[in-house]
């Protein structure tokens, strides 16, 4: 079940584990390496949904890159600035006497 780890050398542990943490830690101890270890599924799980997203989304680029025509590049058009003739304000000149 562990490899090389047999049932006194659990016990063991266990019962270290216990002097440690005593017994009144043991049930918090135990749901906090529960979250963790749901958490690290969670997360483990949400990369595969990520990367196959991803990948679909990559895919379907591609897709309609080669089915659509690229637009043509126009060059914008520029025309002459011609000069605008403005109207041309007379001045009267006032002389008094």
């Amino acid at each position: 079940m562990f490899g090389s780890l047999g049932f006194t050398e659990l016990i063991l542990i266990l019962f270290i584990v216990l002097i440690i943490f005593g017994a009144g830690k043991l049930p918090q101890l135990g749901e906090g390496i529960g979250k963790a270890i749901k958490g690290f599924k969670k997360s483990v799980h949400e990369a595969d949904q990520i990367e196959a997203d991803a990948l679909a989304a990559q895919e379907a680029a591609q897709q309609q890159t080669t089915a659509a025509p690229q637009p043509a590049i126009v060059a914008p058009t520029v025309q002459a600035a011609t000069p605008v003739a403005q109207p041309v304000e007379t001045v009267q000149s006032v002389s008094r006497g």
